[in-house]
């Protein structure tokens, strides 16, 4: 994968994709993984976002984004946004809310490419943590964990 920038986080690299103008994706990468200076002042400008967040988690992101995904998805994505800081909704609150169901909302929660800043770990099943990144366990729950941890500190 093609990365304009790698930035370390406590809880993972952050693996920056950006278009000209646009974030396009954030993958989470190994913590072993090599970190990468941004490649242009737009990646720099998005790590710079990334880094005020990680100080104060109520930080507000201004950056362009440009998710690809269907319209369904698009309108999910569009929804967390909604969520602050600090809170939480459930997939059956977020489905209600887009006349959905509860599956459709996690399946374009699990596809979103930009979380962090498209808020997916805001998103709680029912009885419990939910998924994230499209699992059920491991690595990606304790990323979910430690995001919500943060912005409830």
């Amino acid at each position: 994968m093609d990365y304009q920038a790698k930035l370390y986080t406590p809880f993972s690299v952050l693996g920056i994709r950006c278009a000209r103008d646009a974030l396009t994706g954030i993958d989470f990468l190994p913590l072993d993984e090599r970190t990468k200076a941004p490649e242009g002042l737009f990646a720099a400008l998005v790590c710079e976002e990334l880094m005020r967040y990680l100080d104060d988690p109520a930080h507000v992101f201004s950056i362009p984004i440009d998710p690809a995904g269907t319209p369904h998805q698009k309108k999910v994505w569009q929804a967390l946004l909604g969520i602050p800081c600090g809170q939480t909704r459930s997939y059956g609150e977020i489905a209600a809310e887009l006349a959905s169901g509860a599956q459709a909302v996690g399946q374009a929660c699990g596809a979103n490419p930009i979380p962090v800043i498209i808020p997916c770990h805001r998103v709680l099943g029912k009885a419990g943590l939910g998924g994230f990144m499209k699992h059920a366990g491991g690595a990606p729950l304790d990323i979910k964990r430690w995001l919500l941890a943060h912005e409830r500190r």
